[in-house]
């Protein structure tokens, strides 16, 4: 029985590099290019993957932009974003798409003497900052919600994404419905004009660089604040209650998702109602051809993504990832035999 753990504080396998490699040599391994934010999860999949089957993944994590070129271009038998086509995009170039896992996304800070979730901020304030409206750690507007908090008389110094970034969509969406100005002046997008700040490439780069520079703020996947032991804030949501990030809280906002409301699955889970949601929750896809060229490549792609949704929770879990509802799994899986075909309309995939 499928169902949602609690998280846990666990390692994270990760190379150095944003490239999973497991026998890439083989013709059998399955090729896919995409989004940083799931990359924790899937090389952790792949791991337990190839040693139960022998069949490797050799995923790069180049940004869900790169992995919606790659695809397109066919140089990959899958690609990845966290921000999700279109329906008439996905018509126009025969793709499906389907939801792999959930996950949060964590504003992190570089502050001396603050520890993880003991500064909290709210959503007007945080789209402020990105904004260049807010410039110092000890403004007013950050003092107001942290009256407890020593606030350092220090400049902010923003991180954020240069690549075409699925996180970049879910992060900017959030901001765009909290604020107005943001909205206005800098929109959504998996790629924006930013008034401020320094881009780094990934949620790996964005990562290091708060690490790396005092006072700075970015935004990226949880697992990569934990990995990268950075200090995460709590946020204040749509219900004005104060959350901090967890899986429970990141449940809490996809609890009422309509996954059929949209073509591909294509729901935004940022800034749900509810007193336990974590406001900036964001689902990551997979898109695949539903008429491959390589139809034994997609077929060993859906037996890898079938058995991730069969086996994979609990890892999912304890890297404070929300595994996909049964419901959902059981949609995408019909989906796979209904649109996902050979040129004689044979279904490739036929279960494990």
């Amino acid at each position: 029985m499928r169902h949602f753990i609690r998280s846990a504080v666990v390692a994270i396998a990760m190379a150095a590099a944003s490239t999973i490699s497991i026998s890439a040599a083989m013709a059998a391994d399955i090729s896919g290019a995409g989004a940083t934010f799931p990359y924790p999860i899937y090389a952790k999949w792949a791991d337990a993957y190839k040693k139960e089957t022998g069949i490797g993944l050799n995923y790069q994590s180049i940004g869900s932009g790169g992995g919606i070129k790659q695809i397109k271009a066919k140089t990959v038998t899958f690609g990845a974003s966290d921000a999700p086509l279109k329906g008439e995009d996905l018509d126009s170039i025969g793709l499906a798409q389907f939801p792999m896992v959930m996950g949060g996304i964590v504003p992190v800070v570089n502050l001396e003497g603050v520890k993880p979730g003991e500064l909290v901020l709210d959503g007007p304030v945080l789209a402020d900052i990105f904004v260049g409206k807010i410039t110092n750690w000890n403004d007013e507007a950050i003092k107001k919600l942290n009256p407890d908090v020593k606030l350092p008389d220090q400049a902010i110094a923003v991180v954020h994404r240069s690549d075409g970034s699925g996180t970049t969509f879910n992060f900017s969406y959030y901001l765009a419905d909290v604020s107005a100005d943001w909205k206005s002046k800098v929109g959504v997008n998996t790629a924006l004009e930013w008034p401020v700040g320094i881009g780094a490439k990934g949620n790996e780069g964005v990562a290091n660089n708060v690490a790396q520079t005092g006072g700075a703020i970015g935004y990226v996947e949880y697992a990569y604040a934990k990995q990268n032991k950075l200090i995460y804030t709590d946020l204040i949501n749509k219900d004005g209650k104060k959350v901090e990030p967890t899986a429970a809280a990141f449940s809490a906002a996809a609890a009422n998702a309509d996954w059929s409301s949209k073509p591909g699955y294509g729901v935004i889970l940022a800034n749900q109602a509810g007193a336990e949601s974590w406001p900036m929750t964001s689902a990551t896809w997979i898109l695949v051809y539903k008429k491959p060229d390589d139809t034994a490549a997609t077929g060993e792609a859906l037996k890898f993504f079938a058995w991730s949704y069969g086996k994979g929770d609990e890892m999912a879990a304890g890297l404070d990832y929300v595994p996909m509802p049964d419901a959902v799994v059981k949609s995408v899986e019909e989906m796979w035999a209904k649109d996902i075909v050979d040129s004689n309309g044979k279904p490739i995939y036929s279960g494990m």
